[in-house]
């Protein structure tokens, strides 16, 4: 960032539920945080009530949500950003409060850092689809904050009603017309795909930012963009990859997230069928991350709401060499947790529950590399053989 470039601030606001742990809330804000300096901002501090719901109103009680006020006006915060997708009345009711800062939410962050990632027309369309869905049931709002910009010359009963109905039938329409664009893309994408055969297909799937390309790096010798920040991958990228003699197609597509927004879900449908044809999903891990479990949970779900769910799985547990653990306190009344295992402790638990074959490596230090690659070699050559039974080059 240059010298005179202001630094925007962000400020993070969540809810406690009830029967919700404080510190995984927090871990929520962390990853909110980390979603927003993505996007280019800097953040600043974490506001959290406990409530039993969000307020239907304004998320939080008007005492809390006054505090944020008065916090960013003093600290001059750019942006008041909520770990929940806001209601258009949330929104509106929460911008007569917080009046200087931008007020957003965890989806139209997340929409935002997918239009600055988006590099091809096709993922540029995607994304522009999503917005325009998010923003349709939100224009009233939107329309309402603009007649306040504009010192509220309009009325609400006249010019602004009528200028709602013009931009929703405009909004309306262009999602019309980026669908057809999309479905002409798709069935291009379609003929690809069909046009490779019957090749063997693997597809990386994981939590976004666990090294799903950088193991695409690895594996392909590509130069897919890797980079720590979340969603560094919006493009599907597929290469024809071969392990002794065996060749296979590999794809590494968009990364997963808690809260994925719907509406990009619905967009990105169509890239994700690679996922959904591929013949073994090779699910990467970030085994350093405190909640992994948590987040192969999150990506299994996904999978499930694509229709991927049945598929058979390996799963690469990356990044053993930023594992860290917590030594167990045998005196402590506390149980132990997977935070108190050493990573010997992990591999021999996950290895020993047979539901699913899976490898421990690190694909930034290349360790384990070649074990992985055996692996891999083993499942396409075994599906292989099954394809093209008079093929005899494998033995």
């Amino acid at each position: 960032m240059e010298d005179n470039q202001k630094i925007e601030k962000a400020v993070f606001v969540g809810i406690i539920k009830a029967g919700e742990d404080e510190r995984k809330v927090m871990e929520y804000l962390d990853e909110l945080q980390f979603l927003a300096e993505t996007a280019g901002a800097v953040g600043d501090k974490k506001f959290v009530q406990r409530l039993d719901r969000p307020e239907s109103s304004t998320y939080i009680r008007s005492g809390k949500l006054q505090e944020v006020a008065e916090y960013c006006e003093e600290n001059e915060i750019q942006y008041v950003i909520f770990d929940d997708e806001l209601s258009g009345i949330q929104q509106r009711n929460i911008e007569k409060t917080i009046k200087k800062s931008a007020v957003i939410d965890r989806t139209s962050l997340i929409l935002e850092i997918f239009a600055q990632r988006a590099k091809t027309s096709y993922a540029k369309m995607q994304v522009e689809l999503a917005r325009y869905n998010y923003m349709l049931p939100r224009l009233a709002g939107m329309w309402t904050h603009l007649e306040r910009q504009r010192g509220g010359h309009g009325t609400r009963g006249g010019m602004g009603e009528t200028q709602i109905e013009v931009d929703r039938r405009i909004v309306k329409e262009r999602i019309i017309r980026l669908k057809e664009q999309l479905k002409k893309v798709d069935r291009q994408m379609a003929t690809q795909r069909g046009n490779r055969g019957s090749m063997v297909r693997l597809s990386l799937v994981g939590y976004t930012n666990v090294g799903k390309s950088t193991l695409m790096n690895l594996l392909a010798k590509s130069d897919v963009f890797a980079e720590n920040k979340l969603f560094a991958t919006l493009d599907t990228t597929v290469r024809k990859v071969v392990i002794e003699n065996v060749p296979f197609l590999l794809s590494d597509t968009v990364g997963f997230i808690r809260k994925l927004p719907t509406q990009l879900i619905e967009a990105f449908k169509s890239t994700l069928d690679e996922v959904r044809e591929a013949d073994i999903l090779v699910h990467v891990v970030d085994i350093s991350h405190p909640d992994f479990e948590e987040q192969m949970q999150v990506v299994e779900k996904t999978l499930k709401d694509i229709g991927a769910d049945k598929k058979p799985v390996f799963v690469v547990f990356n990044k053993i060499d930023a594992y860290r653990y917590e030594e167990y306190d045998a005196f402590s009344l506390e149980p132990k947790t997977s935070a108190n295992q050493t990573l010997e402790e992990l591999k021999n638990s996950w290895i020993a529950q047979e539901k699913t074959p899976c490898i421990f490596i690190s694909a930034k230090e290349k360790t384990n590399i070649d074990k992985l690659r055996s692996d891999i070699y083993k499942m396409v050559a075994e599906i292989h053989a099954g394809r093209y039974p008079f093929n005899n080059f494998l033995w």
